[in-house]
């Protein structure tokens, strides 16, 4: 078989089944999946993307009650979650759910080595210029040339989304550090999940604490706002938390991240004609929260299975669903037009409601008596009025 770390030519006049457009943590989500199912075995897959994922860029939290497909590189995994506020804090038991850690270089070499005894998957690693459709096949545009296929699954956003009336885009970026301390300071059986009582000067903004020892931690600064702040504003905030509320002064720093993701009520495609989007670019990441590990492991799965029925893998357009994009624009109009703050919201859902219930909410799984319970958390007049401008626009 090709290397993962092969670039060969002569793939570029080859028909594939499959092609995945996209090395990251959807497209390659959807290959283990398909590298698990014997259904495609014998079906040819491409992987393309511009490098190959050799660094540790990432680090994906998200919480579930049962082993998930990605159990056996779990970094760290919590039961009990830290929730601080200026008007509400408290110490989370979160049974049965886990708050679960997974590093991108982990993640990466895992399925790289599971593709490592596929015959049937290649990797081409080349810039993506596009992907369309042409007789009926998907095609994908290198600067080498195309490649076409029964499918494409492109989780590539090639650019950035045009907001329209009432629509709404703001950013969740984020800075972390991967930092030790020369003495123990943390309690690695407790994660902060979002600690509000930095400045909200900027916009809803948090921090996040995940230790994995007593004396290391993944410390992130997080902000939903519509622009970013500059590089070094991130790195002055992260030091200052240190110091103010976990009385760090000496450490040093293993590994930084930095990541932008989309929060928007924008509808991303999901089909177009022979291309599946996945991933941010097929709108997996939650328009009010920008969580994304979960909604992609179900998008993937769907996909898995619309394929194995000999049907088109298109996006979930249940009443369900269209309710959660409903309650995101909510959130989203009320944080655009700063009705109301961040850290009021979130601390208010999670003082009036057992964090059981918040987390199914945020995985868009809750029933309509848990929505009542959460939207009667909120201040009713606020939410209501941006709803009905949903609703009615």
């Amino acid at each position: 078989m090709i290397s993962p770390f092969t670039i060969d030519h002569s793939l570029l006049t080859t028909h594939y089944h499959y092609i995945i457009s996209g090395l990251g943590l959807a497209g390659m989500s959807l290959l283990m999946r398909m590298m698990q199912d014997p259904f495609f075995d014998d079906k040819q897959i491409l992987v393309v993307d511009k490098a190959p994922k050799q660094q540790n860029d990432r680090t994906w939290c998200f919480w579930e009650k049962e082993k998930g497909l990605f159990e056996s590189i779990v970094y760290h995994q919590w039961k009990q979650l830290d929730f601080f506020s200026n008007d509400y804090s408290a110490t989370l038991a979160i049974d049965p759910y886990r708050y679960k850690m997974i590093r991108g270089i982990d993640f990466y070499q895992y399925v790289l080595q599971k593709a490592a005894n596929k015959s049937n998957v290649h990797f081409h690693y080349e810039e993506v210029l596009g992907v369309g459709n042409e007789n009926n096949k998907a095609v994908l545009t290198l600067p080498s040339g195309k490649i076409t296929a029964d499918y494409i699954f492109n989780s590539i956003l090639f650019r950035e989304p045009k907001i329209t009336a009432r629509q709404y885009m703001l950013l969740q970026h984020f800075k972390g550090w991967v930092i030790e301390t020369p003495t123990p300071v943390f309690d690695p059986s407790k994660a902060t999940f979002m600690d509000f009582r930095v400045s909200q000067k900027e916009g809803t903004t948090f921090m996040y604490v995940l230790p994995v020892s007593t004396n290391k931690a993944l410390v992130e600064y997080t902000l939903f706002t519509e622009t970013l702040l500059p590089q070094e504003k991130y790195s002055e905030e992260l030091i200052q938390y240190l110091s103010d509320y976990l009385g760090i002064n000496t450490f040093t720093i293993e590994q930084e991240e930095f990541g932008i993701i989309p929060m928007t009520n924008h509808v991303f495609p999901s089909v177009e004609g022979k291309v599946i989007y996945i991933g941010i670019a097929g709108g997996q990441a939650k328009g009010s929260s920008g969580y994304a590990f979960q909604f992609i492991q179900k998008r993937t799965a769907s996909v898995v299975d619309a394929l194995k029925n000999n049907r088109v893998p298109k996006a979930d357009n249940s009443i369900n669903a269209k309710k959660f994009r409903l309650y995101d624009s909510v959130l989203l109009s009320v944080l655009h037009h700063k009705k109301l703050n961040g850290d009021q919201i979130f601390a208010a859902i999670f003082q009036k409601n057992p964090p059981q219930r918040v987390l199914r909410f945020l995985d868009n799984e809750t029933s309509v008596w848990d929505d009542l319970h959460i939207m009667n958390s909120v201040p009713t007049g606020i939410f209501l009025k941006a709803a009905m401008q949903q609703l009615f626009r």
